[in-house]
């Protein structure tokens, strides 16, 4: 039977993925022989594995970053995305962009029928495509090795041949001047994703809020709807009922739709 420490390093190294002795005793409060103590029949039991000096989770070492994250704040991605799905009518035309958010998106998708589905994630395109007579038009490109996904210019220039009826997008970050990202080509793709579409709806949990990202993707004028699940910080609402977005929080089960927003 798993004492509550051993449970505690299992829930960290489901988050984490791997982590060195010294991370584990210090996230406890335990001594460094504490731990070796906790972990030792952990391996020999087969649950966990080490490797170059930490402890990671047996079957999970290896792990795509990607992969990693669909397991983080997995619950409310899953509620959001069933809010956003609500939005989407059989028959629809949809852009979704790469993010474990707008994966979890397309697994509440499955349901619908006859979707044309435009992405770059080749998670997204597996899920949807040959299923309920949908079409499903992935772009090229240089494939990310974490994540599956294409970005470059081919990508690029294959996004902007199409005009859908909804993009959904997730994001890296979320401050008072809107939606930010990371990395370059992402921003980029999503940039341009926002410009193909009738309407536009980011997807986004809460841990996202007031991060500082690196590059602009858009501001909140960009967006129809932020699908989210926890009331953003006040300078973040209140730049979203200026800008006329719609704040949608399906775990509170309420929808704040700003006067003259779409």
């Amino acid at each position: 039977m798993l004492s509550k420490r051993h449970s505690d390093i299992l829930k960290i190294l489901e988050t984490e993925g791997t982590a060195t002795i010294a991370a584990l005793a210090d996230r406890l409060g335990v001594s460094l022989e504490t731990v070796r103590r906790d972990v030792k029949p952990l391996t020999e039991a087969g649950t966990l594995t080490r490797v170059h000096g930490a402890v990671g989770l047996a079957g999970q070492l290896g792990e795509a970053p990607f992969q990693k994250r669909m397991r983080e704040n997995a619950a409310a991605k899953q509620v959001i995305a069933r809010a956003v799905a609500g939005m989407v009518r059989d028959g629809d035309s949809l852009m979704l962009d790469t993010g474990t958010t707008t994966s979890f998106v397309a697994r509440e998708l499955t349901d619908h029928r006859r979707l044309t589905v435009v992405t770059n994630s080749t998670d997204i395109a597996r899920i949807l495509a040959t299923r309920n007579g949908n079409r499903v038009f992935l772009a090229g490109g240089a494939l990310r090795p974490d994540s599956g996904a294409a970005f470059g210019k081919s990508a690029l220039d294959f996004i902007a041949g199409f005009r859908v009826r909804l993009t959904i997008l997730s994001v890296g970050a979320v401050d008072e001047t809107g939606l930010m990202d990371y990395d370059l080509e992402e921003a980029e793709l999503a940039r341009l994703m926002l410009t193909r579409a009738d309407r536009r709806a980011v997807v986004t949990d809460h841990t996202k809020f007031g991060r500082a990202g690196l590059i602009r993707v858009a501001g909140f004028d960009g967006i129809d709807a932020l699908v989210t699940d926890h009331p953003p910080p006040p300078a973040i609402a209140t730049a979203l009922t200026a800008a006329g977005a719609a704040l949608t929080l399906p775990l509170l089960r309420c929808e704040n739709t700003p006067a003259g927003g779409g």
